[in-house]
């Protein structure tokens, strides 16, 4: 058990367009939120999907990444781990974030993004 770390694997579809900034030292960041879907049987039968949503950070050559071939609706494979952080807002209120900070990406699905033109 001692070679377990903080691992977090995702399969799933982004939410939004990404968004990547390059900071002042040249290192990128990319920020988007990522769709996953877990689908169950109900007490009744039916079937029931249920999505968590998860926040991505990239930095790097995997925010560069990020920034040429993800998009919006994309399904990608993320490799990460898992993290906390808090902020205090300009009301003065603290606010806490829980992040996945992404070691690895794979891009899924087909080159068009799945959409027929």
């Amino acid at each position: 058990m001692s070679t377990l770390k903080n691992k977090v694997q995702l399969i799933g579809n982004v939410g939004n367009a990404p968004e990547t900034k390059t900071l002042e030292s040249g290192r990128k960041v990319a920020n988007f939120s990522l769709a996953t879907n877990e689908f169950y049987k109900n007490s009744e039968g039916e079937k029931v999907q249920n999505t968590q949503w998860h926040t991505i950070v990239a930095w790097g050559k995997i925010a560069g990444i990020v920034e040429k071939y993800v998009g919006k609706g994309k399904e990608v494979a993320i490799e990460g781990k898992l993290t906390s952080r808090s902020y205090e807002t300009e009301a003065g209120e603290k606010r806490y974030v829980t992040e996945v900070v992404a070691d690895e990406i794979l891009l899924l699905g087909t080159k068009d993004n799945g959409n027929a033109e």
